[in-house]
């Protein structure tokens, strides 16, 4: 409005119409910014109060504890009832009665692949190694390996984890009412129920199946040809090295022993077998003929081309017929390992018809893999050892090992056993490596007793170098106290627990370590 032009009354009146107009905009500008303010800290887009989602969490985590702690009793009550049957142990030479429970569960071993590992020592940590590999290859795997450490879930492992005791529970109660028929199938015939093994391997089976997994490792329980497991159909069988063990039930013969752990080659597949002595060499070539099968084994198709030892494990050169892995670095220790390796590697190459597997699937599979109580640091200072080696040929790589990657001036052994085994070949074994030993008793029925044991360690190392504990918890201590006999700055001290899984997997509980 000009300056020299004065108001009229129309011009105040339409002054004060836009005055209003701007103070009603603003005004509904004001109301439109509170309402989405509210709107934005309500709980439809803010969520409820921080309060009451806490407190909401709190009573979910409560309840999913009693869920779990409901499950881990009944799967308690499901070992029990199932440690009622034939043990483990306690060999049969038949397949049918668990091959009849399986027929009656709709064949639930054809629903995967597999790879079935037997042999004498090596078994569990070339079932980890080749797990490790699957599953970094990008497919889910089932690992079925005997015996528990801790927990009796840890024998069946899906994608690396042990079975969940609600799963546990569920696959027990959808194979319970085909044991009972299976078992009274037995009793009529004056035959035994269905073994605790047995039971343990279509529990297995009818995990792998309900993943579902693509591949399942499995373990032999003991020799090849009468084991449970061997109702599956693997397309790559793999012998570890093969010596005299459980002689009562396999012979006495390492041709015997090596017959019946052949017994797992099927038509057509791959063989992966380790370096073997002549005579059980024989028997596998001929096995694999017959049955058609390709064979690949270590020193003519394999090779442990180079290995160096390195803090945490060792570098590995590996070649198998698809390719050559240089400098992979495998967090296992001892040259057993590195053979382990190379027969896992060639076992998974099989499964993938021989192929080659990328660089850096080996490379984080053979980084990541681990083998609980097997040459397993559970302590420093002193360094504690905990190994399953439970017969000579085992306690002779265990002892290489030691050499090699601890080199100790000074090491006290602690050593149960089970009396099946061939104690005097395991103590001649020892003692050129231990200072002193210390026996103790295996918790189990099967163990012998330490006051033999003992009687046994004396003719070996002298009565000077052996003590005697009434339990591990005193072996143990014992046992630190002479490694630390020995001080000064250049001392190096250590002890080895062996002799028996069951020593190893006590050992691991008492200094701490459960996680398998």
């Amino acid at each position: 409005m000009s300056e020299d032009r004065s108001m009229t009354p129309e011009d105040h009146e339409d002054y004060l119409d836009e005055e209003r107009e701007v103070e009603q905009a603003a005004a509904a500008e004001a109301a439109h910014e509170a309402a989405l303010s509210d709107l934005l800290t309500s709980a439809l887009v803010a969520g409820p109060d921080p309060s009451v989602v806490a407190e909401v969490k709190a009573s979910d985590d409560v309840e999913q504890a009693e869920v779990d702690a409901l499950a881990e009793a009944e799967v308690a009550r499901i070992y029990r009832d199932i440690l009622t049957r034939n043990p483990e142990h306690d060999f049969e030479p038949t397949i049918s009665r668990v091959r009849r429970a399986a027929e009656l569960l709709g064949s639930p071993q054809h629903d995967f692949s597999a790879v079935h590992i037997t042999g004498t020592n090596g078994k569990t940590s070339t079932a980890r190694i080749s797990e490790a590999l699957i599953a970094e290859r990008g497919l889910r795997v089932g690992r079925f390996t005997s015996p528990h450490l801790h927990d009796v879930r840890e024998r069946i492992s899906i994608d690396g984890e042990p079975i969940s005791a609600a799963d546990f529970v569920d696959v027990y109660r959808e194979i319970e009412p085909i044991l009972d028929i299976v078992d009274a199938e037995s009793t009529e015939r004056g035959e035994p129920r269905l073994s605790f093994f047995e039971v343990f391997t279509l529990m297995a089976i009818v995990a792998f199946s309900n993943a579902p997994v693509d591949v399942a490792v499995i373990e032999v329980g003991m020799g090849g040809t009468f084991d449970a497991t061997n109702i599956i159909d693997a397309a790559v069988a793999v012998l570890t090295p093969i010596d005299r063990d459980h002689e009562r039930y396999l012979g006495t013969e390492l041709t015997q022993i090596a017959g019946e752990k052949a017994g797992i080659i099927k038509p057509g597949a791959s063989v992966i077998s380790a370096t073997q002595r002549e005579e059980v060499d024989g028997v596998i070539l001929a096995a694999a003929a017959a049955a058609g099968a390709r064979l690949l084994r270590e020193g003519s198709e394999l090779f442990v081309v180079d290995r160096q030892v390195a803090v945490g494990g060792q570098f590995l050169t590996l070649a198998t017929p698809a390719a050559t892995y240089a400098d992979i670095l495998l967090s296992l220790h001892g040259a057993h390992q590195a053979h382990n390796a190379l027969l896992a590697l060639a076992a998974v190459e099989a499964l993938f018809d021989g192929e080659s597997l990328p660089a850096e699937v080996v490379e984080r599979a053979m980084m990541a893999v681990a083998s609980p109580g097997r040459l397993e640091v559970v302590r420093s200072s002193p360094t504690v050892v905990v190994d399953a080696a439970h017969n000579p040929h085992g306690v002779a790589a265990t002892v290489a090992t030691l050499e090699e990657t601890f080199g100790f001036t000074r090491l006290v052994g602690v050593l149960g056993v089970l009396a099946d085994k061939n104690v005097e070949a395991m103590l001649v074994e020892l003692e050129p490596s231990l200072d002193a030993i210390v026996i103790t008793e295996v918790m189990s029925e099967r163990a012998l007793p330490a006051t033999e044991l003992t009687e046994l360690a004396i003719e070996v190392f002298g009565e000077d170098r052996v003590r005697l504990a009434p339990s591990l918890g005193d072996a143990l201590e014992q046992a630190v106290t002479l490694a630390e006999s020995e001080s000064g700055p250049a001392a190096t001290t250590g002890v080895i627990v062996l002799g028996s899984v069951y020593l190893a997997a006590a050992a691991r509980e008492i200094l701490g370590k459960r996680k398998v």
